[in-house]
């Protein structure tokens, strides 16, 4: 018996040996000095068995049985397949820089990112931030270099505000055009929804890209003065149907809180003033209102996708269920979005189809924010329930003549849950384009792009009677609608064709129809339930509607594959102007030199890409004011410019300023220099720009006197953003066990108002702006020319000899004897002078891991928190209460309540920060029982919001305007999932 199994078992062992083949050979690099490449992968496709090269470019590998093919991957060359034939020797040369023919959506086409001339940054989907990420903008933030992605907050969906080498325009918009598979958005949000990108699956993006100068942008016109944001969804394959499923589970915790007096040492702050009235107003608890109005938050996220080929038809089909909870309590978004991409060919593929269509629908249910501001400053004695307090739903309160003390911070407990605020928003987003190749003209193809782009959000708010925010008017309800729907067409004409051995000429020419219609309407009313009579106020309903008609073209001509010459040329013309001013020309040129193609370069064997671009070019602006601002009108007056004849009361009709308006025209230089070497090991590249935005739809003061609004929409001024910007990617590990590659960008960017009115003046009055709490009507920042944009206006403090600031006393800037608005100075500004990235991802077998660093320096931040609430006589304003305040007054030691005192330039705080934005782990099991269809199971840890290094004294020092109060703060989010794939 045991020599049978002896006997059995060498049969088997032989078998299995001569079963399996050892192939050899060797990897060198394409070109007449033919290097050997050290370290290139060579894999058994379908398997894990794998060598690399060894020092002379040789390999030996035994191929399991059933081996068809090789793979043969190397950092900066196109990977290679190699089909086993009779022969054991496999000699294989590698072509290209892998990155470098990475093909990139540009407008109206794409391209291979060596032949750019433009500033262009593509991120895809295996570099995305990973994690709990429900707004598209976040999976590229701190990977981009030029772009400043700040989160609007902690609630559910919350947006974000994005800035492209900075803002261009003072009142119109800052924002990027963004367009999803071919479809322009407008950049409007929609009524009850955070987030118009919101209804975009995080999980259907296949890559980003970001167009920053004029030669990329110009092509797209008056909407590209502040850069582009093309998004690409994923999309079906040749092949069976693969079928994934991914649940992310994620709690997020509050990361820090501010700094107020804690019960106990409220009592003995109170107690230490020796006044009565306020020592009997103390309660006995100790009530911590942050931790009562915040939570632990538990979000789910799942995500279902199918994709492959019916027949010769690739399709994929999503559906995505995320329930995101706020750390603010009753705070709620869920989404429920659905994504059909299909991508037929016909005529032998000389046409063919991308079909997309995205529908998603959000709820919302948004809590008070007042809730965290009121949160800093409610007594801390005080117990959250009053069971004396019957009218107002047993909530404690401050109580003045049977009714809410008007002056005196309101329950935060109860503002959160005597308010319903809830929405419902469904957004679809689709097109359908044709590519179709003429068959008269070689190289010439005609694309069609038909899409559309609809939306619907509609809300109802309702305070009850028993809050003490709606006590005395009775209660109060409204409601609001919106319906958008924005049409496009564009047909354009696309020849490509190989002129001589090595030259190229690349041609678009087409025509652009975009309409966008918007209907909102609602109502507001004080509902006078036994406390007050009711008020509505209806807003009448309101439909606008703009449309943008453009003609467009470009032409790329690359000579010998060295010198690249880029064109375009986009008029535009918007229904926003009067018709004499309704069009504009917006041309740029560009021109790359790819200096490692030179011959004196190539025989030196150092850089795999060296390139030197230069452009410019001009991008315009026309979403600001108004839809019908050039028009002469009249709006009824209000009840104060009434007048009275008899027994009637007849409201006057005001003149409307109105201006013959033009398009904001924005210019810019770029020169750059794209570089690679170590074999492509090591690439990026230095950009230096210069922007000049002119014509600037500005919001001017009209003259005193004039029977007209204090402020109109019109052009005047000018502002410049220069910057240089520098990015290097770093590959030092390419093994087939073991990938390690880093990311780096820093951007410097400033930005100066250059002028102010239609003609130059340096005498010319700022503008003030960012209102602050403190106050009514106060502002903190001013725009001025020779200065940045919202530039802080301060008083400078005088401090003592210990270095502690003396209340009150400013220094005397002018000179005059006395401390007035004219000792405010120019000092600081929100936007960071330089911003940085840092990312890596390694991965070793089945393991991977990675981090997302972001930093900004040299931005500040005005603490509204500490000159609100940073004083001792805020613990009593008037009679019948007593609120807590600030642990800033132990180092202040300030008393008065002064609206002075609070534009102290002592408030104003260096917010430089490192953010770890992003850290994760995760490992993959394959299953491979079934060899036609594996199971990969991919188990994830991650943290967002990690952990932040800062010098501020505020919760967060990442606030876009620079202006901390009542903000909803960001949660540290822990998530766990799981992605199921086969």
């Amino acid at each position: 018996m045991k020599k049978s199994l002896l006997l059995l078992l060498m049969l088997f062992t032989t078998t299995f040996v001569w079963s399996q083949r050892v192939i050899k050979g060797n990897v060198s690099e394409a070109g007449s000095r033919k290097e050997a490449i050290i370290g290139a992968n060579v894999v058994a496709k379908g398997t894990t068995t794998g060598t690399t090269t060894d020092i002379d470019g040789n390999y030996t590998l035994t191929v399991p049985s059933g081996t068809t093919q090789l793979e043969i991957s190397y950092v900066g060359m196109s990977s290679q397949i190699v089909t086993l034939g009779a022969s054991n020797v496999i000699d294989v040369v590698m072509k290209g820089d892998k990155a470098l023919d990475e093909v990139v959506v540009v407008a109206y086409g794409t391209q291979k990112r060596k032949d750019l001339t433009g500033a262009i940054t593509s991120i895809t989907s295996e570099n995305f931030v990973k994690g709990a990420i429900q707004t598209p903008e976040q999976l590229v933030a701190g990977k981009v270099a030029g772009v400043q992605i700040t989160s609007n907050g902690g609630a559910p969906g919350a947006g974000s505000t994005i800035r492209i080498r900075g803002g261009s325009s003072l009142n119109a918009s800052n924002d990027p055009l963004i367009v999803i598979d071919g479809v322009p958005l407008d950049n409007g949000g929609i009524n009850g929804a955070a987030n118009g990108l919101g209804f975009v699956n995080p999980a259907d993006i296949e890559s980003i890209t970001v167009l920053k100068d004029a030669s990329s942008t110009a092509i797209y016109g008056s909407r590209a003065a502040n850069g582009v944001i093309m998004i690409v969804t994923k999309k079906g394959s040749t092949g069976k149907m693969k079928v994934n499923i991914s649940s992310l589970l994620s709690i997020g915790q509050p990361a820090k809180f501010a700094k107020v007096f804690t019960g106990d040492e409220f009592r003995e702050l109170v107690k230490a003033t020796g006044e009565t009235k306020k020592i009997d107003l103390l309660g006995t608890a100790n009530t911590d209102w942050q931790k009562e109005i915040f939570r632990n938050a538990v979000s789910q996220d799942h995500n279902f996708t199918f994709s492959g080929s019916l027949d010769k038809l690739p399709y994929r089909v999503s559906y995505n269920n995320a329930n995101q909870n706020g750390i603010l309590k009753n705070s709620n978004m869920t989404r429920n979005a659905l994504s059909v991409g299909l991508s037929p060919s016909f005529f032998n593929n000389s046409l063919k189809v991308d079909v997309n269509y995205k529908v998603a629908q959000l709820k919302n249910q948004f809590a008070d924010q007042g809730a965290v501001g009121n949160a800093l400053s409610f007594d801390p004695t005080q117990s959250v329930l009053d069971s004396k307090n019957s009218a107002m739903s047993g909530y404690f309160e401050w109580v003045k003549d049977d009714a809410p003390n008007a002056l005196a911070p309101r329950n935060p407990v109860a503002l959160l849950n005597l308010k319903q605020d809830a929405s419902t928003a469904t957004r679809q987003i689709g097109n359908v384009q044709f590519n179709y190749a003429l068959p008269f003209v070689k190289g010439l193809r005609a694309n069609l792009n038909v899409g559309f782009d609809k939306a619907h959000g509609e809300g109802e708010k309702y305070t009850t009677p028993a809050s003490a925010a709606a006590f005395n008017s009775g209660g109060y309800e409204g409601a609001y609608a919106q319906n958008k729907l924005n049409k496009l067409m564009e047909a354009y004409l696309n020849y490509n064709r190989q002129v001589g051995s090595n030259s190229k000429l690349d041609l678009v020419g087409g025509h652009s129809y975009q309409s966008f219609y918007n209907e909102t309407r609602g109502y507001d009313r004080d509902l006078g339930l036994g406390n007050g009579n009711a008020v509505t106020r209806r807003s009448v309903p309101d439909t606008t509607k703009l449309v943008l008609i453009s003609f467009f073209g470009r032409a790329v001509f690359n000579l010998q594959d060295k010198y690249i010459f880029t064109g375009t040329l986009r008029t535009d013309a918007s229904s926003r102007f009067s018709p004499e001013n309704r069009w504009g020309l917006f041309p740029s040129f560009a021109v790359a030199w790819k200096i490692n193609e030179e011959g004196f370069m190539k025989n030196l064997g150092i850089f795999s890409d060296l390139k030197l671009r230069a452009g410019y070019g001009a991008t315009g602006q026309q979403d600001a004011g108004g839809l019908y601002d050039y028009w002469t009108r009249y709006t009824l007056s209000e009840t104060t410019t009434s007048y009275q004849f008899g027994d009637k009361i007849v409201r006057t009709l005001r003149p409307e300023a109105y201006a013959q308006n033009v398009w904001e025209s924005t210019s810019t230089t770029n020169v750059a220099l794209d570089y690679g070497f170590a074999k492509g090991k090591i690439y990026g590249s230095i950009d230096v720009y210069n922007r000049l935005s002119s014509n600037l739809l500005a919001e001017v003061p009209v003259a005193a006197g004039s029977n007209l609004k204090n402020r109109f929409v019109t052009n005047a001024g000018s502002l410049t953003n220069k910057g240089i910007e520098f990015s290097i990617n770093f590959n030092p590990i390419a093994t087939a066990k073991t990938n390690w590659t880093f990311g780096f960008n820093v951007t410097s960017n400033q930005n100066k108002i250059t002028a102010l009115t239609k003609y130059s003046d340096p005498n010319a009055p700022g503008i003030e702006a960012g209102g602050i709490a403190g106050g009514v009507g106060e502002n903190i920042q001013f725009n001025k020319i020779g200065s940045a944009v919202s530039t802080f206006y301060v008083y400078k403090q005088v401090y003592n000899t210990a270095g502690k600031p003396i209340e009150g006393l400013f220094e005397d800037l002018n000179k005059d004897g006395k401390i007035t608005a004219d000792d405010r100075y120019l000092y600081k500004n929100p936007a960071p002078t330089q911003l940085y990235g840092f990312s890596s991802q390694f991965s070793h077998k089945n393991f991977n891991a990675g981090f997302t660093l972001r930093s900004n320096i040299g931005n500040y931040m005005y603490n509204n928190i500490f000159s609100q609430n940073g004083v001792s006589d805020k613990i009593s304003t008037a009679e019948g209460y007593i609120a807590n305040i600030s642990t800033s007054v132990n180092e202040t030691g300030f008393k008065k309540i002064d609206v002075v005192n609070n534009k102290s330039d002592y408030y104003m705080e260096n917010a430089s920060f490192l953010r770890m934005d992003n850290m994760y782990i995760s490992y993959v099991i394959t299953d491979k029982r079934t060899e036609e269809t594996p199971v990969t199971t991919t188990i994830s840890f991650n943290v967002q919001n990690a952990f932040v290094i800062t010098k501020y004294k505020g919760i967060d020092p990442e606030i876009f305007n620079g202006i901390d109060n009542n903000f909803y703060p960001r949660a540290r989010t822990y998530s766990l999932g799981i992605n199921i794939g086969f």
